[in-house]
């Protein structure tokens, strides 16, 4: 059974897919990214200003962390896109967290972290080897968090101390807090992928040739598009963090009962499906009112 790997961009605040590229099951994720970055800054409606990305190590690329340092890129939104990158741990970078010294270290609690783990947060000073890094770009950051088993304790690694580094341009905001924003990403994506192939359909491919199974992705990821936007629109506050399953059972699959009494054809409901009925008509209406696209 062949297997894959789509690649998807996802627009944090409305949750929307803003483009997907669907890949083998033996194409690394680092395979270019820069491509889907492209496409998904290119989606984008033109009310939007200010550009931020997240992503974690697939996206450590060179290529794609010059992209996004150029503020006068190419095939892409000009100024500046803010952006922190989980970073791949190389040898080199090992070695400059570990010269970072005791007292550039001070303590971070991450929301969620383990009571028994330590969490230290430094700059870290590294100038990494970018071949196509702009002549006048400014450097990049990286900021490196120590956790340190309880005392007595290892990881199930062995190791007593791990360390993981994040690279960034955003230099004005505190590390702990630029920490925070990039882990925020966390379940998000992850989040996309599990109803896009859990619930709509994507996890089952209908056919043995790859454009086909593409087409069928991307058919599920503009059904979950849309499943978005009728919720922000049209569909009251409680539904907006309801996933397609939930939206199935309260709205779009409701039984009824055919009943013939007194030569009349009557359409037994209950009362959970004349409250899908009366929400889809109050957001029928709504989307009607709403302006047509220039």
């Amino acid at each position: 059974m062949p297997g894959y790997q789509p690649m998807v961009a996802r627009w944090a605040e409305l949750g929307l897919a803003l483009c997907d590229e669907f890949r083998d099951g033996n194409v690394p994720a680092m395979m270019q990214p820069l491509l889907a970055c492209k496409r998904a800054f290119a989606a984008l409606p033109k009310c939007v200003t200010r550009y931020f990305y997240r992503a974690d190590s697939a996206s450590y690329q060179h290529e794609l962390l010059a992209w996004l340092s150029d503020e006068n890129r190419e095939d892409g939104p000009r100024g500046p896109i803010g952006f922190c990158i989980s970073a791949k741990m190389s040898p080199e970078l090992h070695r400059a967290v570990l010269a970072v010294a005791e007292s550039d270290w001070r303590p971070y609690r991450a929301p969620g972290s383990p009571v028994d783990e330590q969490r230290d947060v430094a700059e870290v000073p590294f100038v990494p080897s970018l071949v196509t890094e702009a002549k006048h770009s400014r450097p990049l950051r990286y900021v490196a968090v120590r956790i340190r088993a309880k005392q007595g304790e290892l990881f199930s690694d062995g190791n007593s101390v791990k360390h993981f580094v994040v690279v960034s341009n955003l230099w004005e905001m505190d590390a702990a807090k630029l920490l925070q924003w990039h882990r925020q990403k966390a379940g998000s994506i992850e989040a996309l992928h599990d109803e896009t192939k859990n619930e709509l359909g994507g996890g089952v491919m209908p056919s043995r040739y790859f454009g086909a199974n593409a087409a069928w992705f991307r058919l599920a990821l503009l059904t979950h598009n849309v499943l978005v936007a009728m919720k922000r629109l049209a569909l009251p506050p409680e539904l907006l963090d309801a996933r397609p399953k939930r939206l199935r059972f309260e709205i779009l699959w409701q039984a009824a009962r055919v009943v013939h009494h007194a030569r009349r054809l009557l359409l037994r409901i209950s009362t959970n499906l004349r409250l899908a009925i009366d929400r889809l008509v109050q957001g029928t209406a709504i989307l009607r009112a709403l302006p047509a696209p220039s």
